[in-house]
């Protein structure tokens, strides 16, 4: 069974930084794309970031271009998603998805499969 747990979230100064982790059963590599996903109360979940395992590749939102990035460990099964001048449009619970398949539209959270349970993220004064 996939489980994909997140971890990292916390409350945080505006300007300030977290990282969130994914821990993946299994690895990395198993999974041809990991994302990132945030869903703000009120709001649609939307893509923050992926990567594909096969090429190494990211992709961001452009809302966080510049400001997250993420990566795996090599030699293991976690994805982090560093998050830095964080502000409070960013706020929510991210979820890491992860999906076997190849997808065209790598923020597209419908085209994954497995999902963690969420940590919340909540920037704040």
């Amino acid at each position: 069974q996939v489980q994909l747990v997140e971890s990292g979230g916390g409350l945080v100064q505006p300007g300030g930084s977290l990282r969130l982790s994914c821990a993946a059963s299994g690895i990395i590599n198993e999974y041809h794309h990991i994302g990132w996903f945030r869903q703000a109360p009120g709001k649609v979940r939307e893509g923050v970031s992926a990567f594909d395992t096969s090429n190494d590749s990211t992709y961001y939102a452009d809302s966080v271009k510049g400001r997250f990035t993420i990566s795996r460990d090599n030699t293991g099964n976690m994805v982090y998603l560093q998050m830095n001048n964080l502000n409070a449009a960013v706020s929510g619970v991210y979820y890491c998805a992860a999906t076997r398949a190849w997808i065209a539209r790598k923020l597209e959270g419908a085209l994954y499969d497995y999902w963690g349970q969420g940590t919340q993220v909540t920037i704040a004064s």
